[in-house]
């Protein structure tokens, strides 16, 4: 019997947990790249030893470039609902987990890669690494929480030009605008990173999962209808022709260019500019309200 290769590895420096994806050859992330990824924190939350989690590259392109569009592009909303759930559970189990997390990001850090990254508590990257949020290149939008988490880290007018663009910025940049903690050179990240989990690990578990909590409360109290409200919209862009052309254009490596509006009315049903079908959350209740931000 052949061994089957993890798609995420682990290992122990001292108190802390090392999750290493490796999914050459720049960790796309597949069903089963997520399925392993949950499966690995919840061993590292079930051992006592453990007090930090470091996220991790094999490769030397990529911290994660982002969802696995092959298995997207012909995916319906449906399909794409519980995919999105899927990714976006990875990303609550990460910002849910009573540990801190520390990602490690070298490379192409793009996508659901980024969103990845925005789970986590901090962010150290190598002086190479990258970091966008390209969805609209592919006809959609960012589904695994990166429209609600992003604005909060970097700010809602940062977060509109890198979301709408669909640009990718540099690690100098991304520090600027206050998403990466640190930038050190490529030989210095995992020191980096087992550095701030060594004096993380010396305070007190409980207290820091009761300020970890405390403090995702304070700052995004409402994220969950925000998810389910970014998941709802990510959904129904799968069947629309941007998405279909879009991740076609993606796979067969050539460039998009511009889309009209042909057939506006029929495509933008459902969408919250057409009608009462989708509500924001925080909005007044009434069956009328989309209004308000997600």
């Amino acid at each position: 019997m052949t061994d089957v290769r993890p798609l995420v590895r682990t290992e122990r420096r001292g108190r802390a947990a090392i999750l290493t994806l490796d999914h050459p050859p720049v960790n796309v992330l597949s069903r089963a790249v997520l399925d392993e990824l949950t499966v690995r924190l919840d061993e590292a939350e079930r051992d006592p030893e453990v007090r930090a989690v470091i996220l991790a590259s094999a490769s030397e392109r990529a911290f994660a470039a982002g969802a696995d569009i092959r298995e997207m592009a012909p995916m319906g909303p449906d399909e794409a609902r519980a995919h999105g759930a899927r990714g976006q559970g990875v990303t609550r189990r990460i910002e849910r987990l009573p540990l801190p997390v520390i990602a490690a990001v070298h490379g192409a850090c793009l996508g659901g890669g980024c969103e990845i990254a925005l789970a986590c508590d901090f962010l150290i990257a190598s002086e190479e690494a990258t970091f966008g949020q390209p969805e609209v290149n592919l006809g959609v939008m960012p589904g695994w929480g990166g429209t609600r988490r992003l604005p909060r880290r970097i700010g809602p007018a940062a977060a509109r030009r890198w979301i709408l663009t669909g640009r990718s910025v540099s690690a100098s940049e991304a520090l600027r605008a206050g998403l990466v903690h640190e930038v050190v050179p490529r030989a210095e990240l995992l020191p980096a990173a087992l550095r701030l989990a060594g004096e993380l690990a010396e305070r007190s578990a409980v207290a820091i999962a009761a300020a970890k909590y405390a403090l995702l409360n304070a700052i995004d109290p409402t994220i969950d209808a925000g998810l389910a409200y970014e998941l709802d919209l990510w959904a129904r862009l799968f069947g629309t022709p941007g998405q279909k052309e879009g991740m076609r254009a993606f796979l067969e490596k050539r460039s998009l260019g511009a889309t009209a509006r042909d057939d506006w009315e029929r495509v933008s049903e459902g969408f919250p500019w057409s009608g009462p079908r989708v509500r924001a959350p925080g909005g007044n209740g009434k069956k009328d309200d989309v209004s308000g931000e997600p």
